[in-house]
């Protein structure tokens, strides 16, 4: 039975989360709308409405035989009877049940009732896929920080070199977000609504006919949703408000364009001049079509590429936040889509997570080249001092611009030498006056005042750019404790 279904996923047939299918397989689609109706005729017997000789009718054997309604059966009678998918799932339903209980099926209820709270118990579903896998990448993430919270690396900004900082602490500023977004997630989760509130959100039904409430309990909305693990939306129009789902996609997109970025800084490490990131790369894979010297970055790309579809699937959300007159059909089509910022995340997850026959995710056998990093260091060891230096001059009372003096002075003529910066400064404070050279006196004046405001520990620890990478390793292994924090809270 299971070859005969339709397991296809919304999105690109190419990326199909397995973990997903049961959620969002295709045929599967209709599961949580059936639970829905079922719950509704569960709440319905325990007021009474239903007589207790005829929901015993609604036995296991019946609700097994619901449970194998596919989506492709209840296309099959919208386009041959009813044109509407909802009154075609009623009819599936009615078919498979005794006759005396088919007139209960969809009753008090309008389509988005059920939609909208099946929608959001996909959601909740497809949560769990995604929090398990994101706890798992919480750990791997923690420990690959503290492993390298030591790494010497160049830090960039605009492309180029700028100040020194660990390879952990790189890896960091990519686990701290997605500690942040997993937080948001999860609470968003926690905030999904579902709806039995009729054709416009009032009750009218319920009200009219004396269902809504029995006594000082639960409304009939609130029975229904509890037994589906749901909350209510303080108010709905025939629709469920649309901001509780539209935060936890947004939530979502956050993760993804976290490992997005990941996946855009190891792309760009793994450039051919810089060389400090390498995926791991299997015995028989092709890196090029034609170029077989090739490595490329297909799975970091990847990474990126989910980032780029989700920004336009997430563009359909924020479309449909209004609606006409609190409902309309513009939006049902288009809310079919939401789940691929789910899948796209899960995509990614599953990227890092892909384990290789020893048992090691691609994440942990991500290379971190530390004597590519070492080199590239070094390239502009002798500059990276520059802030430090221009800070020192100042903080100990040169009375001057100094970072106009280190930057149009000083860095120039490192860069010209391969000095050190104070090793420059040195040099520059040394040199013979020269009276041919206009203001040549003055300059070697200039360096020997300044570097004279200078401690002599001061100079030694500007002589020292490997020292100089603030709290990169401590701000390492505390992200790495907060990710631990976080999974043990979850």
């Amino acid at each position: 039975m299971e070859q005969t279904k339709n397991l296809q996923l919304p999105g690109n047939p190419r990326y199909q989360p397995k973990d997903l299918i049961k959620v969002w397989g295709y045929d599967y689609l209709y599961q949580s709308y059936i639970a829905v109706e079922l719950a509704v005729m569960e709440t319905l017997a325990e007021a009474g409405v239903i007589p207790a000789d005829e929901f015993r009718l609604m036995t296991p054997a019946v609700t097994a035989s619901l449970a194998e309604i596919t989506t492709s059966e209840v296309d099959e009678i919208e386009r041959k009877v009813t044109k509407h998918d909802i009154r075609a799932l009623v009819h599936a339903m009615q078919q498979r049940m005794p006759e005396p209980l088919r007139r209960w099926v969809h009753m008090p209820l309008t389509s988005y009732d059920v939609i909208d709270t099946a929608r959001a118990m996909q959601f909740v579903s497809a949560h769990n896929v995604v929090i398990s896998k994101l706890m798992q990448l919480l750990y791997i993430f923690a420990a690959r920080c503290r492993d390298h919270a030591d790494t010497l690396m160049i830090g960039r900004t605009h492309g180029q070199h700028a100040l020194p900082i660990t390879a952990g602490f790189w890896l960091a500023t990519i686990l701290s977000r997605l500690i942040a977004n997993t937080i948001s997630l999860d609470a968003a989760a926690g905030n999904l609504v579902g709806k039995i509130s009729g054709a416009v959100g009032a009750y009218n039904a319920q009200v009219g006919l004396g269902m809504y409430c029995v006594g000082d309990g639960p409304t009939f909305e609130e029975r229904v949703l509890g037994k589906l693990g749901l909350a209510p939306a303080l108010v709905s129009t025939q629709i469920a408000p649309p901001e509780p789902l539209a935060d936890y996609l947004f939530a979502t997109m956050k993760l993804v364009a976290a490992l997005g970025q990941f996946g855009e800084d190891c792309r760009q490490l793994m450039r051919t001049e810089i060389g400090e990131i390498c995926e791991p790369f299997a015995a028989t894979q092709v890196g090029s079509s034609t170029m077989a010297h090739k490595r490329n970055p297909i799975n970091f790309e990847g990474l990126v590429a989910a980032w780029i579809s989700s920004q336009a699937e997430y563009g359909k959300v924020v479309g449909t936040l209004i609606s006409e007159h609190q409902r309309d059909l513009t939006g049902s089509a288009v809310s079919r889509d939401y789940p691929v910022i789910v899948i796209n995340l899960v995509r990614q997850m599953d990227t890092l997570l892909r384990a290789d026959k020893a048992g090691k995710s691609f994440l942990e056998r991500i290379n971190i080249d530390k004597e590519a990093c070492l080199k590239n260091f070094k390239m502009s060891a002798h500059l990276v001092m520059a802030e430090p230096l221009y800070i020192a001059l100042q903080q100990y009372g040169y009375p001057g611009d100094a970072h106009e003096l280190v930057n149009h002075k000083v860095v120039p003529e490192a860069t010209r030498t391969g000095m050190s910066l104070i090793d420059t400064m040195r040099c520059l404070a040394r040199e013979s006056y020269d009276a041919s050279i206009p203001g040549g006196r003055a300059d070697w004046q200039l360096f020997a005042d300044a570097l004279m405001r200078l401690p002599d520990s001061v100079q030694e620890k500007l002589g020292r750019p490997e020292e100089y990478i603030g709290r990169a390793p401590e701000i390492a292994r505390e992200t790495a404790a907060r990710a631990i924090a976080l999974i043990a809270s979850l």
